[in-house]
Parts: structure tokens; sequence; C-alpha cells
């Protein structure tokens, strides 16, 4: 190979030249933070939708049953049956509408405010862990539904610079039903993990032997693993309006093919996130300047999402380029 050959191929993709970029192309199309920042609103100012006697009285009936249990067995049951108890307090069905893998970003989904400025909000809390069930589905399809229009127009605003309502509108439908199969296929691989992980933790305290930290760092580490490789799964939706699955392999090429840079994208990525979101919760729930806090991280994760699209496409073109050069 020659050295003007050589020079024809692109670099590798750069972090900071993305991270610019994108956050540039929010700035050019500020409403796009209206996504976020119309959901948590959402999730501050709407009724509480609570299933805490539900889950209190399925501790209940727990409770009554005859256990023959190991003194390990028994501090995982307490472990856990408080653990589900201060989860009872603090869950709010409404947060489900930040789904995953695509959704619209929530700065509140995660730890839901208690107050608003206005007081105490509205709590509809569920007798029927039917229609519990039935509306957290709903819910979570309908996040996905709209993480799908989020998607598509950052991706547009990032990647062209520009909104095409009528390209976005026309490529709706066919998006989200890939978005849907795509959550599908995580929830599948994440259960594929858990059950038997949880499985054998169980048997080894009945047995009375202590699982101990080494089990949950591995699991966790697995769990990692695995959601690093699909960090980029969707990516090819939005980008090449490719199928779900060839988004899948396509998102695990740039990922092995690119490191250590994409690795390096998503750590930057996370610890900015994080550590800006620390920030934004700094005013109390019950202060009216927790806005700025909303608008602040609106910016940011849609800055940072975009960011990503533009990372995605030049480590596309890059490794189309390599797998060129080898043929």
């Amino acid at each position: 190979m020659t050295m003007t050959e050589t020079s024809e191929f692109p670099a590798p993709p750069r972090l900071i030249q993305a991270m610019v970029t994108g956050f540039d192309a929010i700035t050019n199309h500020i409403l796009l933070i209206l996504f976020p920042l119309g959901l948590d609103m959402l999730i501050w100012f709407a009724p509480r939708l609570r299933i805490a006697n539900l889950i209190h009285a399925f501790l209940a009936e727990i409770a009554r049953l005859p256990t023959n249990e190991t003194p390990e067995l028994g501090e995982m049951i307490a472990v856990g049956q408080e653990a589900w108890l201060n989860f009872a307090e603090q869950v709010n069905l409404m947060t489900a509408l930040r789904s995953y893998p695509v959704g619209v970003p929530s700065l509140f989904a995660a730890f839901p405010p208690a107050e608003t400025p206005l007081g105490v909000p509205t709590i509809i809390e569920f007798s029927s862990s039917g229609s519990a069930i039935l509306t957290f589905a709903l819910l979570v399809l309908a996040g996905l539904i709209i993480g799908t229009l989020y998607y598509i127009l950052v991706a547009q605003a990032a990647l062209h610079d520009e909104i095409r309502w009528r390209q976005a509108l026309s490529n709706w439908g066919w998006a989200a039903i890939q978005v849907i199969l795509l959550a599908a296929i995580w929830l599948g691989i994440f259960f594929a993990v858990t059950l038997p992980s949880s499985c054998l933790i169980s048997v080894a305290a009945i047995g009375g032997v202590s699982p101990g930290a080494c089990v949950s760092l591995i699991y966790g580490g697995a769990l990692l693993w695995i959601a690093f490789q699909l960090i980029f799964s969707a990516h090819g939706i939005f980008t090449e309006q490719i199928s779900v699955l060839s988004s899948i392999r396509a998102g695990m090429r740039v990922v092995s093919a690119a490191l250590p840079g994409s690795a390096l994208f998503v750590v930057a990525a996370f610890l900015l996130s994080q550590g800006l979101n620390i920030l934004w919760r700094i005013p109390p729930d019950d202060s009216w300047l927790t806005l700025i806090g909303l608008a602040g991280h609106a910016f940011t994760i849609t800055g940072l999402l975009s960011a990503s699209f533009i990372y995605y496409r030049d480590a596309r073109l890059w490794v189309k380029q390599l797998k060129a050069t080898r043929t």
C-alpha cells in the first residue's frame, strides 16, 4: 500500500469532535430539548401512580408462608423485604415512560420527586395487580414510540443539521416497530443472564453457602459487558434505516473495531451526564429553581445523544473503510 492510498482513508472517529459537533447541532435545534423537559415536567406534576398497597399485600402473603430457612436465607429474605418496602414508597409508574433502550431521557425517572412547588400531587393507588401491569405495559409502549420520534429528530439534527418533519413522520411507524423488537431482545437477554444467576444465588443460600460479593460482582460485570456491546444497537435504525438485527450487528462491529475509542466515548458520556445530574438535582423538589436543572439536563442529555449519532456515523464509515482495505 502506498502512502497516497493510506492517506485516503479517514482517521478513527474523534471523541472531542463528536461531542462539539453534537452539542452544536442541538444548539441550532434547541426545541428538541422539549422532549426530555416535557417528560420530567409530567413526572413532576402529574398524579403519582402508586402500587404500594399491592407490594405490602404481597409481602404479607410471603411472610405467612411456612419456611425452613437457614440464617443466610433469613438474612436474604429480610434484606429483600426491606428493599421492596423502600421501593413501594418511591415507585411511580409514570416513570415507565422513560423506556429502554430507546426512550426520552429523564432526570426524575430514577428518583421521582416527592413534592412540587404546588404541593404534594394527587396519588392514585392501584388496587388490582392486573390493572397495574396493563398500565405499566402501556406506558412503556408509549415511551418507546415517543422515544423513537425523539431519536429520529435528534439523528436528523446531528447528521444533517436540519429537521425533516415529513420524513420523520413517514419513518416513525417502521422505526417504532424495530425499536419495540429491540426492546424485546434486550429484555430477553436480561432475563437470560438474570434468571440463572438468581437461581444459583438462591440455591447456594438455601444450602447454607453464602454467595458473597464475588457472585454479585460477576453478575454485574456480565450485565455491564453485554450492555456495552449493545450500546449502539439502536443507532443503525436511525442513521441507516436498517432492520433491528442488522443494527445490532453493525453496533457491535463499531464497538469492537473502534476500541478503545468507543469505550472512551461511553465512559466520557456517562461521567458527564451523571456528574451534571448531581448539579441539576441541587434545588429541592418543591422549588421552581428545579426548572433550571431540568432544562440543563435536557440540553446536556440531548447533546450527548446527538454526539453519539455523530460518533457512530464516523466509526461506521471508518469500519467500512478498514474492511475495504482487507478485501
